[in-house]
């Protein structure tokens, strides 16, 4: 149904206005019980064996949905029903930004990709916050993907991620911090040997300080070089986060079916889905290689398909994520995957 009838017409509107109809759609739909209802007994996958027991979480399914659609954590309950073991909301700031000017998100049909240079429009950490105190995800696990304002040099980015961790500590069940996105500026610094190292040392420092510490992963960019890969593995393992999210967007725009002309008129920004799925899954291979069997990964780049899936999983992921994917095949690619995780027996 999506295929046939809603993306050709999300994809004769804007990319942003599309996003921002769907999410109007879905709250819409899913606030109607009993199409509600309907909704998740279609979209949701359940067979004993398929949960994952993860960093002490209990996922039902191993597919989450990846930050950057749910900004601000408004659709958790809608989003509930369509079959996703965990969503990452963010990611989210200190104070509310409006993000980068308009336009800022690309289609790129030919090569099942996006191109964007959003730049963390968000409300903020602490409306994130009130909104989350009234909502019930039920065995749903929620990530909080936290980042640094605009506005905010990397001397002091620090604080702004404190103030993120701080203020949602009660509220998300793992956090993942991101120095990793190409569209704010110069934030990939925080990315180098010594930033990350204190950032990941103070983070986990206040995780310490709670009754129950939460999980912490650090999200990557597929443009590391390997000496930066492996300076991250030790950074990694020094600090004692749980794991990595393998990984963000890209700048590279090499072997794109895509004409050069139109992907020069689209600018600057991160390029994600299909383009991705290899470069993501050799990150995935090459970090379990350099961190050993305990460290959790989380895989997300590419995954349009079953078996684009399954190949992060083989190559070393203990959960992936999705987005590009979905605008391109709909919702019902979250439960075709848990089907062939389930017929893979990987639990």
């Amino acid at each position: 149904m999506y295929k046939r009838f809603l993306k050709n017409y999300l994809f004769r509107l804007e990319p942003e206005k599309a996003h921002h109809f769907t999410v109007q759609l879905l709250n819409i739909v899913m606030s109607i019980p009993i199409i509600s209802h309907l909704f998740s007994w279609y979209y949701n996958y359940q067979k004993k064996g398929i949960e994952k027991y993860v960093m002490g979480l209990k996922f039902k399914n191993p597919v989450g949905l990846a930050a950057g659609f749910d900004k601000d954590g408004k659709l958790i309950q809608s989003l509930n029903g369509l079959g996703f073991g965990f969503i990452e909301i963010g990611t989210v700031t200190p104070e509310p930004q409006e993000g980068n000017t308009q336009p800022r998100l690309y289609r790129l049909p030919a090569d099942e990709a996006l191109i964007n240079r959003m730049g963390f429009n968000n409300d903020g950490v602490e409306a994130m916050a009130q909104r989350l105190q009234t909502i019930s995800s039920g065995d749903l696990i929620i990530g909080g993907n936290i980042g640094r304002n605009k506005s905010t040099p990397n001397a002091h980015a620090i604080k702004d991620y404190q103030k993120c961790f701080n203020t949602l500590f009660p509220y998300v069940d793992y956090f993942a911090v991101n120095v990793s996105s190409p569209n704010t500026v110069n934030l990939r610094e925080l990315q180098d040997k010594e930033p990350l190292s204190d950032l990941l040392q103070l983070l986990q420092m206040l995780n310490y300080k709670q009754s129950k510490p939460k999980p912490i992963l650090l999200k990557i960019s597929p443009d590391l070089n390997k000496h930066q890969l492996q300076d991250i593995a030790e950074i990694l393992r020094y600090s004692k986060i749980d794991g990595v999210i393998a990984t963000n967007t890209t700048v590279s725009r090499e072997n794109l079916t895509t004409p050069d002309h139109e992907i020069e008129k689209m600018g600057k920004g991160g390029l994600s889905g299909k383009p991705l799925q290899e470069v993501s899954t050799e990150f995935i291979r090459s970090l379990r290689e350099l961190l050993g069997p305990e460290a959790v990964i989380i895989g997300v780049g590419g995954i349009h398909n079953e078996a684009s899936a399954i190949e992060k999983l083989e190559a070393g992921a203990d959960l992936i994520q999705l987005y590009t994917g979905l605008v391109y095949e709909g919702p019902g690619l979250v439960k075709r995957i848990c089907r062939a995780i389930a017929k893979k027996e990987w639990n």
